[in-house]
């Protein structure tokens, strides 16, 4: 039987592909088994099983020990339920006033509970948002996402202006330092050299004090750099 909605699959397989698209969204690096592991927080040899059955449900291609790849089917299935995600994480930012660093583990439980009618509401009521509080893009309902043209901060050289397009949302207290020093998406920042071997750059926001963020900092930040 041909899956056509997200809501006809198992919390399980919906959190599999999700975490897959995710994994290969922001980098060229191999989705692989581990890389899988790590991000759903299970056992490499629970995961390696789970891959095996999703094969044969046409939802991804896979050899063993080699890189995993959503098939057409898999692919519009995991932008729905990034879909989903994002427009959750957005609902509860704009409509129930959560902080930014608060709804990724809300949308994580509400996502798999929701409607397709209910998730077409909210873009609805939402105004149809193009990204989500954390500057991540949202795909549209026909499964189109427009990706910035985004690099990370750690690469940008001292000099340099740049605008902030997204943040990853994967440590709630990283975000919440970057918050406070007005690194958000949309914001407009000036680069600078950090201090001598501290593996840090200084960024500055408008005419406010330079910061010092280091790597796990700057890797969670892209950027694209402005003329």
């Amino acid at each position: 039987m041909t899956v056509t909605s997200v809501g006809d699959l198992t919390p399980s397989v919906q959190n599999y592909l999700k975490a897959i698209w995710s994994l290969q969204e922001w980098t060229t690096e191999p989705v692989t088994a581990s890389r899988i592991a790590e991000r759903v927080d299970l056992r490499t040899s629970t995961v390696s099983g789970a891959l095996a059955k999703l094969t044969e449900q046409e939802l991804i291609d896979h050899d063993p020990y080699g890189a995993v790849e959503l098939t057409p089917a898999g692919r519009t299935l995991a932008l729905a339920m990034v879909r989903r995600h994002r427009l959750i994480e957005t609902f509860l930012v704009q409509v129930l006033h959560y902080t930014w660093d608060q709804v990724d583990d809300e949308a994580e439980s509400l996502e798999h509970a929701v409607s397709d009618f209910m998730v077409d509401r909210i873009d609805e009521v939402l105004g149809r948002p193009t990204r989500d509080p954390h500057g991540d893009p949202i795909p549209s309902a026909e499964g189109v996402i427009t990706m910035p043209d985004a690099v990370r901060l750690t690469g940008v050289a001292a000099g340099s202006t740049v605008l902030v397009e997204r943040i990853s949302d994967r440590d709630p207290g990283l975000l919440q330092h970057l918050a406070s020093a007005g690194v958000l998406p949309g914001a407009r920042l000036a680069v600078g050299e950090g201090e001598p071997y501290s593996g840090a750059i200084e960024v500055r926001v408008g005419d406010g004090a330079g910061v010092n963020l280091g790597t796990p900092a700057t890797d969670a930040v892209f950027v694209t750099v402005l003329p």
